[in-house]
């Protein structure tokens, strides 16, 4: 049987909320065509090797689903009775485990989760049939995933390419109290245009989300350097062979990290744990400076990039010291970072006045369900950019 991805090479990307743009340019970048946009996602044309890359190196997108058939579902019988047309065996094995995400929109069948129960039993109609047995669900770490989109009474069934939502780095066994999703670092350092031509700090790091991704982006690692299973791995049109050589090839291009390029501090010594703990479950971090202490007493930030993502009321409680941290942040910035350009992402849009200076840029950008925004502040007094020595002083640390 020919599947509707191998009959014409396209998929789709799921993409964090407002990072549609990001992510089209990012995946053109790896090798993917005729895009198309799509809310919270993108249509696109890929030969094996781009679709391999996309899922290896991606640091914006969260899956990539490869549809395998679609029709017209009206009734639950039609999700059972279409499950029959897919040889699932060529997928994976009564001895795998599987899942399956759903959602539904303006169809008849209005419950995601009942649609998902619809097209399981389906599945395991399939193999009882034919095997006398079927395989186990495993909501939380299946061996494969599917994906069921029902809307205005057309369905779409997809093997999700990615496994895990690649999100997960697989850095982060340790998260703070309210942690930033590694794709949101990952767009917020691109939106910077930070290159490593000067240092990068965060001045309030948490558990160093942003410094992971800092350093996997200036070191060139795969954003799933760390990951084990894919998706793609149980396409029956599999390659390993050429797998190996697109994973070969990215790996290759890996480089270190000079010292002090990157930095990161906080005020609490039990997130300062939490984050070396983290990077130090990737390559080349024994070079990032990591301190606990508050930005306010620090001498100077000059000529560099400050990207942050400051707390916020579910992690500090009273309102009143939220809004005096961000008046201080706004204060350091004024007096103390001359020549930097400062990214603050904000997850109360409400507190961006308290920072009290003009921003260049507000961007929104969504944490998970969270709805916050990006503000750009350009401090231009001094040289706007230096280039980054290993031994250059490391003036901002005279406090």
């Amino acid at each position: 049987m020919t599947y509707l991805y191998q009959k014409n090479n396209r998929y789709y990307a799921q993409v964090p909320g407002q990072m549609e743009a990001l992510a089209e340019e990012e995946l053109k970048s790896l090798g993917a065509v005729n895009c198309k946009v799509d809310y919270r996602g993108v249509y696109f044309e890929a030969d094996k090797s781009a679709l391999y890359r996309i899922n290896y190196q991606s640091r914006l997108i969260s899956r990539v689903l490869a549809p395998l058939i679609s029709f017209s579902c009206h009734t639950p019988s039609a999700l059972i009775k279409s499950a029959s047309e897919i040889e699932w065996e060529k997928f994976f094995g009564v001895d795998k485990t599987f899942a399956i995400t759903a959602s539904v929109n303006k169809s008849t069948i209005t419950n995601s989760l009942y649609a998902a129960q619809a097209l399981k039993d389906g599945i395991a109609d399939y193999f009882r049939d034919k095997f006398g047995k079927r395989p186990n669900v495993n909501v939380s770490n299946p061996d494969v995933r599917f994906n069921l989109h029902i809307e205005k009474n057309f369905a779409i069934v997809s093997l999700d390419t990615s496994g895990d939502s690649l999100h997960k780095r697989g850095y982060r066994l340790l998260a703070g109290e309210a942690p930033m999703q590694e794709t949101l670092a990952a767009a917020i350092i691109k939106i910077s245009n930070w290159d490593g031509e000067n240092q990068l700090w965060d001045c309030m790091c948490g558990s160093g989300t942003i410094l992971c991704e800092a350093v996997m982006s200036y070191c060139r690692i795969p954003a799933q350097y760390l990951r084990k299973n894919f998706g793609f791995f149980y396409l029956p049109d599999f390659e390993k062979e050429l797998w190996k050589k697109i994973k070969s090839e990215a790996d290759g291009l890996m480089r270190p990290l000079p010292k002090g390029l990157i930095r990161g501090s906080d005020v609490s010594q039990r997130v300062i744990v939490t984050a070396r703990e983290n990077l130090s479950r990737i390559p080349y971090t024994e070079n990032v400076e990591i301190f606990g202490q508050p930005f306010q007493h620090i001498k100077s930030f000059e000529n560099g990039t400050l990207i942050t993502n400051p707390p916020y009321g579910i992690r500090l409680g009273k309102i009143e010291d939220v809004q005096l941290l961000y008046k201080e942040l706004g204060d350091f910035l004024k007096n103390s970072c001359k020549g930097t350009s400062a990214f603050i992402y904000m997850g109360d849009v409400s507190l961006r006045k308290h920072i009290g200076l003009r921003t260049s840029k507000r961007i929104p950008l969504v944490n998970g369900n969270l709805e916050g925004v990006l503000v750009n502040i350009e401090s231009y007094e001094g040289s706007k950019k230096r280039k980054y020595r290993d031994n250059e002083k490391n003036d901002f640390l005279d406090a």
